[in-house]
C-alpha cells in the first residue's frame, strides 16, 4: 500500500481540491482522519464529488466534529477525546491519499500536533502552497519543520495564479521537487479538475 499525506502551509489554500485530484488520478482511496466543521459539508463530501472515485474509495473519518475550528478545540466543544490509536492508517488495496487538517502545527489534541501524527505514520508528505505573497516564508518554514521530524517530502504543489519566481525559488531553496501548479478552477467540477490535474501536476 502506497500512502501520500496531503497537507498545506495554511488552511483554505485548496489542499482538499488537490487531494481530490490526486486521489482520482491515482485511483486511490481517500481518508480525512479528523474533520472539524461539517456545515454545509465536510471535505469527504467535496472529494467524493470532485475525484470521480467510487463511493467505496471514500473512507469515513475517524472523527467527524461539528465545530469549524482547530481539531483540539472542536473535539473539546463536541465532548470528544481524540486518541492516537484511532488515527492508525486504514489498510486498503492500492494507494491511499490522506488529507490533514489545516497546517502542520495545528493541534489535533492537547498533546499532539498534526505534524506529530505525520511523523508517527512515516508516510511521505505532499505540501500544498499558495503562489502569492507570503508563500516563500510559509513554505520554507513548513519544509524545515518536516525535515526536523525526518518526514519524507514527496514534493510541493502550488495552487493559484502563476507566479514564476515563487514557483522557482521555493523548490530551489527547500531542495524539494516541484509537482507543478494547480490553477483555481471556475467552474470547479470533476471534469475540470481531472483535465487540469493531468495537464498541470506531475504525479509523485
Amino acid at each position: 500500500m502506497s500512502v501520500f499525506v496531503v497537507t498545506g502551509t495554511d488552511t483554505d489554500i485548496g489542499k482538499t481540491v488537490f487531494a481530490a485530484g490526486l486521489a482520482g488520478a491515482l485511483g486511490a482511496h481517500y481518508w480525512k482522519p479528523v474533520q472539524a466543521g461539517i456545515d454545509p459539508e465536510g471535505d469527504k463530501e467535496c472529494v467524493a464529488a470532485l475525484s470521480g472515485l467510487p463511493p467505496s474509495h471514500i473512507l469515513p473519518e475517524a472523527y467527524r466534529l461539528t465545530t469549524p475550528a482547530s481539531p483540539h478545540l472542536a473535539a473539546r466543544i463536541d465532548g470528544v477525546e481524540i486518541s492516537l490509536d484511532a488515527l492508525a492508517l486504514p489498510k486498503v488495496d492500492g494507494p491511499l491519499v490522506v488529507e490533514g487538517a489545516g497546517g502542520l502545527m495545528v493541534p489535533v489534541s492537547e498533546t499532539l500536533l498534526m505534524i506529530d501524527l505525520f511523523a508517527h505514520w512515516r508516510a511521505p508528505v505532499i505540501l500544498c502552497a499558495r503562489t502569492g505573497l507570503g508563500t516563500i516564508n510559509h513554505s520554507l518554514l513548513s519544509i524545515e519543520a518536516l525535515r526536523a521530524r525526518d518526514i519524507a517530502i514527496a514534493g510541493i504543489a502550488f495552487i493559484g495564479e502563476p507566479h514564476a519566481e515563487n514557483e522557482r525559488i521555493i523548490p530551489a531553496l527547500g531542495k524539494v521537487p516541484s509537482l507543478g501548479r494547480l490553477p483555481h478552477l471556475d467552474p470547479l467540477d470533476a471534469g475540470a479538475l481531472r483535465t487540469a490535474f493531468a495537464s498541470s501536476i506531475r504525479l509523485p
